[in-house]
């Protein structure tokens, strides 16, 4: 969860989000700031997202995000699995369900873009089938469905062209190559050009040769539209020879479509079917179970050699000898009453094997019908391809033919409509005419009365008065109309703002006691932080006055040690300098002369001895107590 967080607040931070949040300050987000966030992020991935979610209600909103999460197929974590939950968890805006979304959404934001864009225009718009029915919905509905597939091969064209990788640099040295070719053209162009001037007429010649290059750029064009009538005549032959052939099917359809006629085949069928089943199919079936008996009897028996074949083959060979011979035995053996019964059965042998040999025949002439019927389907199938047809059955056809009656019958009607008003129309049209010129009339007879009578253009200032207070009219109920609305709209308002009121009341209530929990929490948190501070300050204070301390006891540890060892080593010195002058004075007393030369006294180079003697013990003890006191100090300095 830990990781989790720290991914969504590093996304969140970087562009286009700069939130700036950090774990603390994530975590402490309410649930209207953490549906915001995720609205942006939605908002990121599909624009038409980006809205404040003040704006509409938790339903709407909700509803909007699960509908784009469906279409980015998000699928909830295990513990939110069920989709009630997930919703209820997503209105109000809990963490255990949005920064797991959050995740999802940031980890991925690339590939959720492309897929909102895609989903924009491959989103299929259902249509109900009874509205399919109409031929216009129906045909607005399949160019819809060639312009979504046009988008997905344009948009797999894209991606390709994305992927292989074509640079501008290559287009670059492209464009450059071509203007070089065609400055290498326009040079070879100006050459020519003043080859020709050269030579007779040479204006007369570029002007045929033009018309040339001109007939030979419309022969091709004539060909090419020679090729494609052709085409076209084929394609119209093909059409005419299938819609015969269907024809000729239907002709033969209606002619046979007797209830005799269908009940006989009816009856062959089921006897064909019956033969099949009861008779056929278990000779084949004992027949194939025979041979695999004797293919697993072969299989079973060990190998044999060609010497094996050949016995077996001459044994085969007299066993059917044998047969035969007894055949003829027993053939001549028969009484001339038991001949007729050997005819009827030799007859019910052969119209049984030609009965099996018909019902092969119609076994594989049924397959061959099948394999046609799927080559017919195919070729309709290539045909609906190439043309965008269909080769329409019989039922089909009828369908078609009553509908086009319909139709012709609905036209012809609509028709007789649009002459009768086409002829009132016109009737209206000439008494229009005839009604402007009497009101012309009138109105010149108007203006002479009132030139007459001396008040001319009253009948003008009356219809100006009429307008005005027509048009006054309108505008004072226009600004009824407008007052009544803005106090319906007063009232709505008013009745929101107390809905809200209504519904943020609890909320407030307890943001009002959040608060002032806040509020103790916050004094109670600044009296202990006074507490620590001075609690800190006092121990710095005895802890800096115990190192001072410490610090003055071991330099005096330090000068007590080193005048030790200054005592130790002139103790040492006396020690020695006292047993020297025992034996000085023992040599010096003695009565052998070799013992007095030994003496000090006696000898310089003795003297010399003692003394280096001595200054060397007194330099070591001095330096063994300078090594002290500097191991000292550099103990008192690391501590």
């Amino acid at each position: 969860m830990g990781d989790q967080m720290q991914f969504i607040v590093e996304k969140l931070n970087q562009e286009p989000f700069r939130k700036n949040y950090n774990l603390i300050s994530f975590d402490s987000l309410e649930s209207v700031q953490l549906l915001q966030l995720l609205n942006d992020v939605l908002g990121e991935i599909d624009p038409k997202h980006a809205v404040d979610i003040r704006e509409e209600l938790p339903e709407q909103t909700a509803k909007r995000m699960l509908s784009l999460l469906g279409i980015l197929k998000y699928k909830p974590p295990g513990n939110v699995s069920d989709l009630s939950a997930f919703r209820q968890g997503l209105v109000t805006g809990s963490k255990p369900v949005i920064h797991p979304l959050l995740h999802w959404l940031l980890q991925r934001t690339n590939e959720l873009k492309k897929r909102a864009y895609l989903a924009r225009f491959l989103v299929k718009l259902e249509v109900p089938a009874e509205f399919l029915q109409d031929d216009t919905v129906a045909d607005i509905n399949k160019q819809y469905e060639e312009l979504m597939e046009a988008f997905k091969n344009l948009h797999k064209e894209y991606e390709q062209l994305k992927i292989s990788g074509l640079s501008t640099a290559e287009i670059r040295r492209d464009i450059s190559a071509m203007e070089e070719e065609k400055d290498q053209l326009v040079k070879r162009v100006e050459r020519l050009k003043k080859r020709v001037e050269t030579v007779q007429n040479h204006q007369r010649m570029l002007e045929i040769a033009r018309q040339l290059r001109l007939e030979k750029e419309r022969e091709e064009s004539l060909a090419q539209q020679k090729q494609e009538q052709k085409s076209q005549l084929f394609h119209a032959e093909q059409r005419l020879q299938r819609a015969q052939l269907q024809l000729k099917e239907m002709q033969d359809a209606v002619a046979d479509s007797k209830p005799e006629s269908l009940m006989k085949k009816l009856e062959e069928e089921i006897n064909f079917n019956s033969y099949l089943v009861t008779e056929k199919m278990p000779r084949e079936l004992e027949s194939k179970k025979a041979s695999v008996y004797l293919l697993q009897k072969v299989v079973a028996e060990p190998a044999m050699t060609q010497s094996d074949l050949t016995a077996l083959q001459s044994e085969i060979n007299e066993v059917n000898a044998q047969m035969n011979q007894l055949t003829e035995k027993r053939m001549m053996k028969y009484e001339p009453t038991d001949s007729k019964f050997s005819m009827y059965r030799q007859q019910a042998s052969i119209i049984s094997r030609k009965k099996e040999a018909k019902a092969e025949e119609l076994q594989a002439a049924k397959e061959e019908m099948s394999r046609l019927e799927r080559q017919v389907q195919q070729r309709s199938s290539q045909a609906h391809e190439l043309e965008g047809s269909e080769i329409l059955t019989e039922d089909e056809l009828k369908q078609y033919v009553n509908k086009l009656r319909s139709k012709n019958t609905l036209y012809k009607k609509k028709r007789l409509e649009i002459a009768e008003i086409t002829a009132e129309y016109g009737i209206l049209q000439r008494t229009e005419e005839l009604l402007k010129q009497r009101h012309e009339a009138i109105q010149q007879q108007l203006q002479v009365i009132e030139e007459k009578k001396g008040i001319s253009g009253y009948s003008y200032t009356q219809e100006e008065l009429e307008r005005v207070s027509a048009v006054k009219s309108e505008m004072d109920e226009m600004k009824g109309q407008t007052l009544d609305n803005m106090s319906e709209m007063v009232k709505k308002l008013n009745a929101v703002v107390a809905e809200k009121k209504a519904s943020l009341a609890p909320v407030i209530k307890e943001l009002r006691q959040l608060r002032q929990k806040c509020q103790e929490l916050t004094q109670e948190c600044d009296e202990k932080k006074i507490q620590y501070d001075s609690c800190a300050a006092g121990l710095e204070s005895n802890r800096s006055a115990l190192e001072q301390e410490v610090k003055g006891l071991l330099e005096v540890c330090a000068q007590e040690e080193s005048s030790y060892r200054y005592i130790h080593c002139m103790k040492r010195t006396l020690e020695v300098q006292l047993q020297r002058a025992k034996e000085e004075m023992k040599a010096y007393v003695s009565p052998d002369p070799q013992e007095r030369r030994k003496a000090i006294r006696g000898s310089n180079e003795g003297r010399t001895v003692l003394s280096v003697s001595v200054r060397n013990q007194m330099s070591f003890g001095v330096i063994r107590s300078n090594v002290f006191t500097h191991g000292v100090k550099k103990a008192v300095v690391d501590q």
